[in-house]
């Protein structure tokens, strides 16, 4: 199958927009690379990339020819792990982006239990937010995606969902640590260390700030979590997470369920791609979150596929 490896070369300069970095994440030659484009050009009659004085952009054709090649590299993942299973193996690799509140135990613990019955699958595990993990999905980056609030797609399937509570999180040694009731008010007055924009949880605050009086200045904002938690040393600051994110074996961190009526839960979703046949394991570890999920503290609001 040495032909999808070549192929690969156009891939990965579509994802990089490099023949350079391409050719040093695929450990060749840069000339080997831009070879193979020149012949796959002059056998399809068109360029596939126009030569930009900072690297390489797919032309229409291009878009089209890469396409072909991640569909090809999809179908041959399939089949190889259909192959492996029907001979018992139970090998492949399962591929899926993850929101970062998953990072620390939920997603471990998950792929590590997996493990214990599968102890030959390997797992490339992505952290990022719903809008990376929809795009990973369609461009067959990914089979499977467990992040929060990725919205209906009619090319989205969504295979399982929870609710999930955005939790307050500071230092034990904080004021509020231990205050009966919790409301969001009572946090304008300390610090506020933030996560981006992009993430559920921060979505879900600011939905909830947007019809409320209540108004938040962050003194930080970052799309590292464990940054953020790094903050909270100071026994002043207080940032927010959601709850599956905040089951943490350290005793200096809190977190503390907030108490204003409407306050809104996020939903976790596991997707793929609709119409895409799942490589056998990927879709017996599908499976396997679909019951990790359920399990989970918040009753689910939907686990039909």
């Amino acid at each position: 199958m040495n032909h999808l490896r070549l192929l690969r070369y156009v891939d990965e300069v579509a994802r990089v927009g490099s023949i350079r970095q391409a050719a040093e994440r695929l450990h060749v030659a840069p000339s080997a690379v831009n070879r193979r484009i020149q012949d796959i050009e002059e056998e399809l009659g068109t360029p596939i990339f126009e030569r930009l004085p900072r690297g390489m952009r797919l032309t229409a054709a291009g878009e089209l020819f890469v396409r072909y090649i991640r569909d090809r590299s999809a179908e041959l993942d399939r089949v190889r792990s259909e192959i492996e299973e029907l001979q018992s193996l139970r090998r492949g690799t399962v591929r899926l982006v993850a929101s970062q509140a998953l990072a620390p135990r939920f997603l471990p613990a998950a792929i590590a239990a997996f493990r214990k019955t599968h102890p030959l699958v390997a797992f490339e595990a992505r952290i990022g937010d719903h809008v990376q993990a929809a795009e990973a999905l369609r461009g067959l980056e990914t089979e499977l995606a467990v992040v929060f609030n990725l919205t209906p797609e009619p090319d989205i399937d969504r295979l399982a969902v929870v609710e999930q509570k955005l939790m307050a999180v500071m230092h034990a040694k904080h004021p509020l640590a231990r205050e009966p009731g919790l409301r969001l008010r009572h946090c304008v007055d300390y610090p506020v260390v933030l996560p981006n924009r992009d993430t559920g949880g921060r979505q879900l605050l600011e939905r909830f700030l947007a019809r409320s009086s209540i108004r938040f200045q962050p003194m930080v904002e970052s799309n590292s979590f464990e940054f953020l938690r790094g903050c909270l040393d100071d026994r002043e600051s207080i940032s927010f997470q959601m709850a599956i994110g905040t089951a943490l074996d350290d005793p200096n961190i809190v977190a503390r369920e907030i108490e204003d009526r409407g306050f809104p839960r996020g939903e976790l979703v596991l997707a793929n791609l609709r119409g895409r046949q799942l490589p056998v394991i990927a879709y017996a570890f599908a499976e396997f979150l679909k019951n990790r999920l359920s399990a989970l503290d918040v009753e689910p609001v939907s686990r039909a596929r």
